[in-house]
């Protein structure tokens, strides 16, 4: 069995070009689907994602995610239908719209209706990709001068991922998205929480299947296991915990509140390091699997393949690009 794989460039820590480098073209000969750039208040996206475009060949390149208030729909626009053309036609579009913390505290934009907000870029940014005079009336944006990219976009549009995980977010993105990027979802329950996905995309007169789901979980290959499974429970404690009520609520409508209320009153009463060991090894295992044994990597990529997982998200951990490029060809073939 095959599997579309992909990979993350991180947006936070020590830049390392070499490195960066070296894996983005591993990745590349390797047989990886698409390499993703996350943005939150650290590097920004387009300027690594440009560098992905010139460092590599045939792997798409996705924003895993931008978000919806600290640029113009036009601005996206441009930069997406700029790096397609740089890219000969390998960008995906990945949208969300952050939180109110990230929003109003480090971009200092009021967090005002985010849904219509998101709706509205997808549709101004489809616009101007296409090549047609933008002409908009919306709740927001009120765009009437016909102006039109001064280039013609190498594809009349580039698929449009959107990260969704409130009921009324997830109903939109099936109704308007290429794709759809979930977050935080244990493998046991991503059989129900997918099917309700694609169920929800043919009620909106599509087919079923029409959308492209990436997984939620992260499967990591590395040798150091304790270190990086601690990483990962410091990360979902931090989510669940500091990144407002989004996260919580999610966890807790997926049947897990008890473990989402323990996380939040630990960090509270004790802090981090509290906040992640009230989080359940096993659960956490469930979301994000690291592993030293590729077969048992293949194992959880069939498990979310057989929920419906189209693209399944991977890190690999190796010192040598070699080794790096050679776990990913396994882990793809």
């Amino acid at each position: 069995m095959g599997f579309r794989i992909s990979t993350t460039i991180d947006w936070h820590g020590p830049l390392d070009r070499k490195r960066m480098f070296e894996d983005a073209r591993a990745a590349d000969e390797g047989g990886v689907h698409s390499v993703w750039v996350t943005e939150a208040w650290g590097y920004d996206a387009f300027t690594l994602m440009t560098l992905l475009a010139e460092w590599t060949e045939r792997i798409q390149i996705g924003s895993g995610i931008v978000n919806v208030y600290s640029r113009s729909p036009g601005a996206l626009a441009q930069h997406f239908a700029t790096l397609d053309a740089l890219s000969e036609g390998r960008m995906i579009i990945g949208l969300g719209t952050s939180g109110s913390n990230v929003i109003e505290h480090f971009h200092g934009v009021p967090f005002d209706r985010p849904l219509r907000r998101l709706l509205e870029y997808v549709e101004i940014i489809n616009e101007l990709i296409s090549g047609r005079p933008l002409n908009y009336s919306g709740g927001i944006f009120n765009l009437q001068r016909g102006f039109k990219l001064r280039f013609d976009p190498v594809r009349s549009q580039i698929p449009i991922f959107i990260a969704a995980l409130s009921p009324a977010s997830v109903t939109q993105t099936a109704e308007i998205a290429q794709g759809w990027l979930p977050v935080w979802v244990p493998a046991s329950d991503l059989p129900d929480f997918i099917g309700s996905f694609r169920e929800a995309v043919a009620r909106s007169g599509r087919s079923a299947a029409g959308v492209t789901i990436r997984s939620p979980g992260t499967v990591i290959v590395a040798s150091e296991l304790e270190s990086i499974r601690a990483q990962a429970r410091a990360a979902f404690a931090f989510y669940v915990a500091r990144m407002g009520d989004v996260y919580y609520q999610h966890f807790s409508r997926l049947g897990h509140e008890d473990v989402a209320s323990a996380v939040r009153q630990s960090w509270s009463a004790g802090g981090s390091k509290a906040g992640a060991a009230a989080v359940p090894q096993d659960l956490v295992d469930e979301m994000t699997l690291v592993t030293d044994s590729i077969e048992q990597a293949r194992e959880r990529l069939a498990i979310q393949q057989a929920a419906g997982v189209d693209i399944h998200a991977v890190e690999v951990h190796a010192e040598s690009a070699r080794e790096r490029q050679r776990i990913y060809e396994a882990l793809a073939a």
